[in-house]
C-alpha cells in the first residue's frame, strides 16, 4: 500500500509539499512547468498536456539555494488528464526517476534529500524519507 494508507494514491514514497520549476524538451519545444512535490524516488508534474506513460525524458530541476539546475532522467509512470483532474488531483504526470547505476542513484538520491532538507527543514526532510539524514 502507498505510503500514505490510502489505496488510490499512485506514489511508492511519501511526497514533500514544495514548488520548483522543471523544465523538458517535448518533441521541438522546451517546456516549463512545476513540480508541487518530490520524494528520492520521483516527483509530480504539474501540467496540462502531460507525456505519454513509459516515456523517459531528461529534466532540469530549478531550485533557489543550488547554482545550477540539477538535471535527472525521470519516466513517466501515471497521468491524470485535464478531464480527469479535481482540486485534490491536478492535471499531470507521476515521474520516476530514473538512474545509470547504482552509483548514479545513490548521488542523485543524496542530492534530492538535500534539496528537502534546504527547502523544508531536517526535521519535515527526515519525516518525509522515514529515516535520520545522511550525514
Amino acid at each position: 500500500m502507498p505510503p500514505s494508507g490510502d489505496p488510490d494514491n499512485r506514489r511508492q514514497h511519501a511526497r514533500a509539499p514544495i514548488e520548483l520549476k522543471v523544465e523538458y524538451k517535448r518533441l521541438n519545444t522546451f517546456l516549463a512547468d512545476y513540480t508541487r512535490n518530490i520524494s528520492r524516488g520521483g516527483t509530480f508534474v504539474a501540467t496540462a498536456s502531460p507525456l505519454g506513460v513509459g516515456t523517459e525524458f531528461v529534466f532540469a530541476l530549478s531550485v533557489p539555494s543550488l547554482g545550477e539546475p540539477l538535471k535527472l532522467t525521470g519516466k513517466v509512470v501515471w497521468t491524470t488528464s485535464e478531464d480527469e483532474a479535481s482540486p485534490a488531483n491536478p492535471a499531470g504526470m507521476g515521474i520516476e526517476f530514473q538512474y545509470r547505476d547504482a552509483q548514479e542513484q545513490a548521488e542523485k538520491e543524496a542530492r534530492v534529500e538535500r534539496i528537502l532538507q534546504s527547502e523544508l527543514g531536517e526535521g519535515l526532510a527526515e519525516k518525509l524519507l522515514g529515516r535520520p539524514l545522511r550525514r
